[in-house]
């Protein structure tokens, strides 16, 4: 990978020629907390244009593909040399998907179909960990209302010549800041906006664990499955899109089991069996899931009255 800074609009960029192919949009959706996320947008071209908080500070970035084998990236702001240093990683360097074995004729197609999506891995906790809480429990067109709410208000500006709306997350200091009111006007109860506090809190303490070892969340998720109000399921939403975790099974999950009886098994599973079901795909339990979603037809037909807004995700 080259970078440069001379002569160029941004304050870093680079033309990465990955070994592998690397589909960018595909890998950097999961990054994504619904379509008006200020964190996240789709230019005209087809390029990817994300905000980020670094560790040395915020960043826009934008990257296109010429293909699969060429990316382009390009980066504004505090944090744009350590974005830019970060690339390789961030479009999910560290993932093996061929090593994957589909075991499933539906399995195999998506993995052919899906060539170049791999599993990412931002490396920035809070910002994974704070739109999972705001996922727990509620359907997800009002958890991505609540992000877009919170951050659009609370946020910074996106440096550079970001598209219009773009802003980066807030700081840990800033969550915490948020009053219990803003956060009701945002649609968030106080058992949720409790728990993100309380993740904001732990913010300095998870950044560095998963820095610290990169190749080994244990730790990571050691600490987050300890503090009040994070479970498995929001532990494992932080897994795939900060820690590269191809693993992440999100157990839990109110639409998993039907999914996986549907697709997989031919017959209805229990929730209590799922974890059990997928053990034989392990380590890229998440990776199958991730490719159910992506094939049409993977959820069973609905009977019955559509799902009101009640509680179904665990935490």
């Amino acid at each position: 990978m080259t970078a440069s800074t001379v002569g160029t609009a941004a304050d870093a960029s680079t033309i990465w020629r990955p070994a592998h192919p690397v589909d960018v949009r595909g890998t950097l959706s999961e990054l994504q907390h619904g379509g008006g996320d200020p964190c996240h947008r789709i230019g005209g071209d087809g390029t990817v244009w994300r905000t980020s908080r670094m560790a040395s500070g915020p960043v826009t970035y934008r990257i296109a593909a010429d293909g699969r084998d060429e990316i382009a990236a390009e980066a504004w702001g505090d944090g744009a040399a350590e974005l830019i240093e970060g690339l390789p990683t961030l479009l999910g360097s560290r993932d093996n998907p061929e090593t994957f074995q589909p075991r499933h004729p539906k399995l195999r197609d998506a993995h052919r179909r899906n060539v170049g999506l791999r599993v990412p891995a931002t490396g920035r906790v809070l910002e994974s960990l704070v739109p999972a809480v705001l996922e727990q429990k509620v359907l997800g067109i009002d958890a991505t209302a609540c992000w877009r709410r919170l951050v659009t208000r609370f946020g910074d500006p996106a440096p550079g010549p970001a598209p219009a709306g773009m802003r980066v997350p807030p700081t840990a200091a800033t969550w915490l800041g948020i009053a219990s009111w803003d956060w009701h006007r945002a649609g968030v109860d106080a058992r949720r906006a409790r728990t993100a506090r309380v993740c904001a809190t732990y913010a300095d303490k998870l950044e560095t664990a998963a820095a610290a070892n990169p190749d080994n969340p244990a730790t990571v998720y050691r600490l987050m499955l300890a503090l009040p109000g994070v479970g498995p399921w929001t532990a494992a939403q932080v897994g795939h899109r900060a820690l590269g975790d191809a693993d992440a099974l999100p157990i839990g999950d109110y639409h998993l089991a039907a999914m996986t009886g549907w697709a997989l098994a031919g017959t209805t599973i229990q929730d209590d069996d799922v974890e059990e079901f997928y053990e034989p795909w392990r380590p890229h339990r998440y990776r199958v899931v991730r490719l159910l979603e992506l094939t049409p037809g993977s959820m069973p037909p609905r009977h019955g009255p559509r799902m009101t807004r009640q509680d179904y995700r665990t935490i």
